[in-house]
């Protein structure tokens, strides 16, 4: 049985676009679509799987669809879904979120615990519409972005665009100055940028000959390099080590800044 992309729904515009998002997705992966929606208790949960598998017909009519409700905490529900899921994928904003909120509160548990990809669908239309023709993917030095390339590599596939990966590096500092800011951006002096990039990216030229990439080395954080190249991007990836000792992943302050802040649809990779 093939393992279905799961999104989770709870009546606000923000999860009805994921669900249109999540729609395309799950037909370019030849994968079912499950709709998910959780709350203790919900009297208008059918109402709300209505509308949502309507929505998703709308967007992809050959969509294969199926949908659940299940009462209990949103966040581990989905978690807990996660746990047999193609990847998770939430709306940037909740129902019941504050106003003025970056990210729903949802979102961010989720993508901090989940087992499997989270995609939290951001920007306008013309970002969730894939107008752009290129995937973005972060790359760190060590072996924390293998996961999150092998993601990106196969999004660009499927989509037939260009993948472009990214590596930020600061120059090395004296012993008298305070350190760059954090990131997974590493020093230059442990490896040269180019270098990075291109023994992450060896393995996916093999597995698809025929890609587009492009590699680019920014001088200066992750978090900026990285937003700069999400601006006019389809999709931006990111990894996530798994903390020691701890349930759930370590997000850092990158990966925090970048989920508020995406112009596009971001993809939370968990490293194996």
């Amino acid at each position: 049985m093939t393992i279905p992309l799961v999104v989770g729904i709870d009546g606000s515009e923000a999860s009805l676009e994921a669900v249109d998002w999540a729609a395309e997705e799950a037909v370019r992966h030849e994968v079912p679509l499950h709709l998910v929606h959780a709350a203790v208790p919900d009297h208008e949960a059918a109402d709300l799987i209505a509308v949502a598998s309507e929505r998703a017909w709308k967007a992809v009519p050959t969509v294969r669809l199926s949908s659940e409700v299940l009462h209990a905490d949103a966040a581990s529900a989905l978690v807990s879904e996660g746990r047999n899921a193609f990847a998770l994928v939430l709306g940037s904003r909740g129902l019941g979120d504050l106003a003025g909120m970056l990210l729903g509160s949802v979102s961010l548990a989720v993508a901090a615990r989940a087992d499997c990809p989270v995609v939290v669908v951001r920007g306008g239309a013309e970002y969730r519409d894939a107008r752009f023709g290129r995937v973005v993917v972060g790359v760190e030095d060590g072996e924390g972005s293998g996961t999150a390339v092998r993601f990106a590599s196969r999004e660009a596939h499927v989509r037939r665009c260009r993948l472009v990966a990214v590596h930020a590096w600061s120059a090395p500092f004296a012993l008298s100055e305070p350190p760059p800011p954090s990131g997974f951006a590493p020093e230059a002096h442990r490896r040269p940028p180019m270098q990075v990039l291109d023994d992450v990216l060896r393995g996916q030229a093999e597995r698809y000959p025929d890609a587009t990439v492009s590699r680019l080395v920014i001088k200066g954080t992750a978090r900026q390099a990285l937003l700069e190249a999400a601006s006019g991007s389809d999709l931006l990836v990111v990894g996530a080590r798994r903390r020691r000792g701890h349930l759930g992943l370590q997000l850092g302050l990158v990966n925090h800044a970048l989920l508020h802040h995406a112009p596009c649809p971001i993809a939370v990779v968990p490293q194996v």
